[in-house]
């Protein structure tokens, strides 16, 4: 349980940290929008570096503390508790997926670009939009996972 809850202290706060901390700074201490993305970018790959294996470690913990689950199935639909883990583990899907599109829309191709200064406004905004809604979706997926886990943990 312990190496599950710093694995969701790292995903979920570090993402919040980026969204209210971060991208505000940001936007106050460049100059251009492709500067911001440029500097979002290299902060996003070094951010992975930390939150894919503390997402890992969440999904193997969970699977672990959740065995007794899979080992008897109908248990989910039979209990408050087995259909809350399910609509957790719905999420948890949700922002593997989300978070496989988020990392994918900066192929190496639009990454370059964008780090050359080359990828022009049109180009930069709207992979940002994409990037900034998607990140969204990500941290309020993981929040509504951290209410779940807190309702299982309170033993519903």
């Amino acid at each position: 349980m312990w190496v599950h809850l710093v694995g969701a202290s790292i995903w979920v706060g570090g993402s919040i940290f980026l969204g209210i901390v971060l991208v505000p700074v940001l936007k106050s201490h460049t100059k251009t929008l492709e500067e911001m993305v440029a500097l979002m970018v290299r902060i996003g790959r070094r951010f992975n570096k930390i939150t894919v294996p503390a997402f890992v470690a969440l999904i193997a913990t969970g699977i672990y503390n959740s065995r007794a689950f899979i080992e008897e199935p109908s248990t989910v639909f039979d209990t408050t508790y087995g259909t809350i883990l399910l609509i957790k583990i719905i999420l948890v899907i949700g922002t593997i997926v989300a978070y496989i599109v988020h990392i994918r829309l900066l192929d190496a191709d639009m990454e370059r670009k964008i780090m050359s200064g080359q990828g022009g406004n049109i180009y930069v905004q709207s992979v940002r939009t994409k990037i900034i809604i998607l990140g969204e979706v990500i941290v309020v997926l993981s929040i509504a996972i951290l209410l779940l886990a807190a309702l299982l943990d309170s033993g519903i």
